[in-house]
């Protein structure tokens, strides 16, 4: 049974957030000795948060970047998780002011994949060398296409292709706010992390922008992550549209948001995604938010995320440039698309439907892994966690001890080791081959171990290998 908490997000405090905006503390030995407590790696609470979304002075802020920077380094290390999106429809029935795939927009093609099609998209993303894969689906299923069954056979038809050494090993998904029971059918799918973004958190904004459909209810998407949790998904992604209001009342209530679930549930958010509103077809909206986030704003927003959920992992998608997903990664980002499609069927040649967004960075996956390796990171495609239960509770009782590491980098340098000697070229192979020796040199005598073990055997012929 939906019990009335389950639907309402009475949680949700805007005044309680726009006080603590309205009256920071900006006195800069105060903020820096909330800087200094985010460098304990134990985050940060409502107050400090504002605070530091608040500060105005150059200095303070190269401080905070600094700060950021200390604690993804410490939490992080080189590793940088890669997957993919797959969008599986463009058909909707909301009317979202921002996106091309609004109901009314008749400029667009729209198209469901089949089973079949969504099979070779599978091949196709397999083919670049994808391991982890994002499904996206707009709220346009129905019973003329079986319904909420249409994502459950997406999924079976995902995890169902193997070809050459390859497989997609989990499937996240991003799908529309859904019952109890539908979310139990979900878990059952053997999904990662469900995500879901609320757009914007300020009520107004939200009836201005939504203006037709079932996303106009504003809280029956609010509370989706609870009915996620009370199902048994324990990994859910929160997120905002950043350009739709202001930032710092996004980001607060996230915080809101986050804090809600661990009193809750016992867990937070397992990411938060950061996308800013991008040029979308047929919406002017889009091309003038009017909420506009400046990349020094941007760069601020990541920062303060790094800090104040230090074991969360923070996604970029590839709304970004190439240019602006390298600052944010220094800052805390530690999770990438690329190679990314964000029209149904785009990664095969032949499709002709229209994209969500504009994309900023248009690199191949292997253009990415090869600027990461050759930049000393370990692009990594690791599944473990997921498939070894490590999900939830139990995965942040490994991450903020430090005892996750003994974990996530080996696994990732196993899984970056498949893609360099199944898909990569030769450049690629040497930048990542030296990026491996490089991250094997700061690794603890016995994880090196572990490591070398497990890569041995992946250059012997064995794959999926993981700890």
């Amino acid at each position: 049974m939906t019990h009335i908490h389950d639907t309402q997000a009475s949680w949700l405090d805007p005044e309680v957030v726009e006080n603590a905006l309205k009256n920071p503390n900006r006195d800069p030995a105060h903020v820096r000795a909330v800087l200094a407590k985010a460098r304990e790696l134990q985050g940060l609470n409502f107050d400090d948060v504002a605070t530091l979304a608040c500060i105005d002075d150059d200095a303070l802020r190269d401080e905070l970047y600094g700060t950021a920077r200390y604690v993804k380094e410490e939490i992080y290390g080189k590793r940088m998780v890669l997957f993919a999106p797959l969008y599986i429809s463009n058909v909707c029935g909301n009317e979202c002011s921002y996106c091309a795939f609004r109901a009314s927009n008749k400029s667009i093609q729209r198209h469901a994949l089949d089973m079949e099609e969504i099979k070779q998209e599978a091949l196709c993303l397999i083919d670049q060398g994808q391991k982890r894969v994002l499904l996206v689906a707009g709220e346009g299923y129905s019973a003329a296409n079986g319904g909420f069954n249409y994502v459950l056979d997406a999924i079976d038809a995902v995890y169902s292709v193997e070809h050459k050494n390859g497989n997609i090993r989990r499937l996240n998904v991003n799908v529309a706010p859904l019952t109890l029971e539908e979310f139990q059918a979900l878990k059952a799918r053997e999904i990662g992390t469900y995500q879901l973004f609320q757009e914007t958190y300020h009520r107004p904004t939200y009836a201005e922008v939504h203006l037709r459909g079932k996303k106009a209810d504003f809280d029956w998407r609010a509370s989706a992550m609870d009915r996620a949790m009370q199902a048994g998904i324990d990994d859910v992604g929160l997120g905002a549209l950043f350009g739709l209001y202001d930032w710092r009342f996004e980001l607060m209530s996230l915080m809101q948001h986050i804090a809600h679930l661990e009193e809750r549930f016992g867990v937070g958010a397992h990411t938060i995604s950061v996308p800013r509103i991008e040029p979308a077809e047929g919406s002017d909206f889009a091309s003038a938010p009017p909420y506009a986030v400046t990349d020094e704003d941007f760069k601020k927003l990541v920062a303060i995320l790094r800090l104040a959920v230090p074991y969360t992992g923070l996604i970029l998608s590839t709304r970004e440039s190439a240019e602006m997903r390298r600052e944010a990664i220094a800052l805390g980002i530690s999770q990438i698309s690329a190679g990314s499609r964000t029209n149904p069927g785009g990664y095969a040649a032949d499709a002709t439907s229209t994209e969500q967004f504009q994309l900023g960075d248009h690199r191949s996956l292997e253009e990415v892994v090869r600027e990461l390796a050759s930049t000393g990171f370990i692009p990594s495609f690791c599944t473990a966690c997921y498939r070894m239960g490590r999900t939830g509770k139990d995965f942040m009782d490994l991450a903020k001890p430090g005892l996750i590491k003994r974990k996530c980098d080996p696994n990732a340098v196993t899984t970056l080791q498949e893609y360099l000697c199944d898909y990569a070229e030769p450049a690629t192979q040497a930048a990542g081959e030296s990026a491996i020796v490089q991250s094997l040199d700061k690794m603890d005598p016995k994880t090196r171990r572990n490591a070398e073990k497990m890569l041995n055997m992946i250059r012997n012929g064995r794959r999926d290998i993981y700890c």
